[in-house]
């Protein structure tokens, strides 16, 4: 690169410096911004800095300055404040459906939004390595590809798979490829799922998608569309436990008073509560009674009762049963 070519980096170098190396503790004299642009082989004037500087305020950064011996410039203000950022780590390191790998590289990016103390800050809160995350490396790029299947009205086929006992995988449907219509990603328990339509089983599946592998975007359209027109996926989403799919039904549950919170956090505001007696109280909901959700009655012991149907009620205390035997 030619020297005139270097100098017209200079505004972005400055910026950078910035961006990087200034907070109100750590201001920059436009003397250390020389210096600094000198190691990337640029020569400039402290006229020409300032002038660089009055752009970039009216290019919208909000630049400070401060007079005196302890005096230089900073940024004041950022496209994210460290406690933003802050957030965005604590969620990309609890997500269980991205690898340590790609956590990792997300929370660095994160760091480069911000000066090198903060970025400093970030580095203190991250515990990465001992989270339960996912150990399908390639899962960030498969939301993305589904996103595009999603977007451009197509349907897409992959293979699905489990960990066995030995830790390997296993191909389900003997390695063959299913192939279904995408319409909706939805997070259930720190997991990512595929709501699709499934043209061989004629109804809506769920995939985990942590575990689906080899995706490809067919170049057929998307059929079932009837099955999700006028779908409030919000709706969907609290009527499945753990994603498991299957027919919903209206449910009668009674709870003890002082679980109030928790079923208010599970089913939003919104959801009616009947007074029992003094101190219970019953909801009616409409859900797949599935192995999740019996498994989540059944955590509250004797403050929960599943009331109606009696066909769900037998289901539960089969499952009940099923699990008393074991320690027989």
């Amino acid at each position: 690169m030619s020297r005139s070519e270097f100098q017209k980096l200079k505004t972005l170098y400055i910026a950078d410096m910035l961006l990087h190396e200034s907070d109100e503790a750590h201001r920059i004299t436009v003397q250390m911004m020389v210096d600094k642009l000198a190691t990337h082989g640029i020569t400039a004037e402290r006229k020409s800095v300032y002038n660089d500087i009055d752009a970039l305020m009216l290019y919208g950064m909000d630049i400070l300055m401060e007079r005196g011996r302890n005096g230089g410039y900073w940024l004041a203000s950022r496209d994210f404040e460290l406690p933003e950022l802050k957030l965005l780590v604590d969620a990309v390191q609890s997500s269980k459906f991205l690898s340590a790998k790609k956590s990792r590289e997300l929370i660095k990016k994160l760091e480069g939004l911000t000066d090198r103390w903060a970025a400093q800050d970030l580095q203190r809160q991250v515990y990465v390595a001992n989270r339960v995350k996912s150990m399908n490396e390639s899962v960030y790029y498969s939301i993305d590809k589904l996103h595009s299947a999603i977007n451009n009205d197509k349907q897409i086929t992959f293979k699905y798979f489990k960990w066995n006992a030995d830790k390997k995988m296993e191909f389900r449907n003997d390695g063959a490829r299913y192939c279904v219509s995408p319409y909706a990603l939805m997070r259930d328990d720190e997991n990512y799922y595929l709501v699709a339509y499934s043209e061989a089983a004629g109804d809506i599946r769920h995939f985990r998608v942590d575990k689906m592998n080899s995706i490809e975007i067919d170049t057929a359209q998307r059929t079932g569309r009837k099955y999700f027109d006028g779908l409030d996926m919000a709706l969907y989403a609290k009527q499945m436990f753990g994603m498991f799919g299957g027919e919903a039904s209206s449910l009668e549950i009674m709870f003890d008073n002082e679980l109030a919170n928790v079923v208010i956090d599970r089913f939003g505001k919104d959801i009616i509560i009947s007074k029992v007696d003094d101190g219970h109280f019953k909801i009616h909901i409409k859900a797949v009674l599935s192995p999740m959700l019996m498994g989540w009655l059944a955590s509250f012991g004797a403050q929960a009762k599943l009331l109606a149907p009696a066909a769900a009620v037998d289901m539960f205390k089969q499952h009940c049963e099923s699990i008393c035997a074991m320690y027989k």
